[in-house]
């Protein structure tokens, strides 16, 4: 899956599960300030991601997340690294 790829899946997420408009959505929004998630929400958002890589994610992989662009980074890692 390429980056552009899990960008679109994760702008379809932010829309389908929080109601973020898409067009809001770009690598430099920042989750909680931008869209308005809060920590549930971040999790809520990384069980999705791994549903769509098949991955478990570990907690610290996900800490210092900021960004839409930060997650793109972690998930690219993930599957890079499979």
């Amino acid at each position: 899956m390429t980056r552009e790829q899990v960008y679109e899946k994760l702008k379809g997420y932010l829309e389908d599960m929080f109601e973020v408009e898409p067009d809001r959505v770009t690598p430099e929004s920042h989750l909680f300030e931008d869209l308005d998630l809060d920590s549930i929400d971040a999790v809520d958002l990384v069980v999705k991601l791994q549903d769509l890589t098949g991955r478990k994610f570990k907690p610290e992989e996900f800490k210092s997340v900021r960004t839409v662009g930060d997650i793109l980074d972690r998930v690219q890692a993930l599957l890079l690294a499979a």
